[in-house]
């Protein structure tokens, strides 16, 4: 800038990546041994009016622990839980339509029984059925989000926790909420 001009603002940070190795490359490599299922799935989502709202290769992420537990990096959901997939995208596109969760990075979704059990997850957790766990949230998005399940998440039957690690879960299958504790009382929208 010349003399007495102010300087040019700084671009935006970019959001914070937690993924780095389940990435749309890796997801390519990995869709050339399931075209035929990921072909499907993405037709659904397309019918749906909902295949944008994610991108594909980070709905598909499983387990994080998916190397420990000797399983894929990538899973498609049983078609019967696709229903599932739709009403959470339809969930995922109302909060960052409104602003509540502007920018997010999926960094699981579907669990095999047996990946949940490897990767440690509760008997009856939600995402065997279809769940997400988002990249970890800035403080303001945090509280957006929890201000929207007191007041909205009834109605769309929505299930929200935050673990330690910063990373937030989002389900539609039921209103509750917990936190480090796995209790309600350890929630931090309480």
């Amino acid at each position: 800038p010349a003399p007495g001009e102010p300087p040019a603002p700084a671009p935006p940070a970019p959001a914070p990546v937690t993924d780095d190795e389940r990435d749309a490359v890796l997801f390519t490599h990995w869709r050339s041994n399931h075209p035929v299922a990921v072909e499907a799935f993405e037709s659904f989502l397309t019918y749906e009016k909902v295949a944008h709202v994610v991108p594909t290769y980070q709905l598909l992420r499983s387990a994080s622990m998916w190397k420990e537990c000797k399983a894929e990096p990538f899973q498609i959901p049983p078609t019967e839980y696709w229903p599932q997939v739709r009403d959470l995208l339809a969930l995922l596109r109302e909060l960052r339509a409104r602003e509540v969760l502007p920018a997010f990075e999926v960094v699981s979704a579907y669990r095999s029984p047996r990946l949940n059990r490897c990767a440690g997850g509760a008997p009856g957790s939600s995402h065997q059925r279809f769940a997400v766990d988002l990249a970890p949230l800035e403080k303001e998005d945090a509280d957006r989000l929890c201000r929207f399940w007191r007041e909205e998440g009834r109605g769309w039957d929505m299930g929200v926790s935050r673990y330690p690690t910063g990373r937030v879960h989002i389900d539609r299958n039921g209103y509750r909420t917990w936190g480090a504790t796995h209790g309600r009382g350890s929630s931090y929208c309480l």
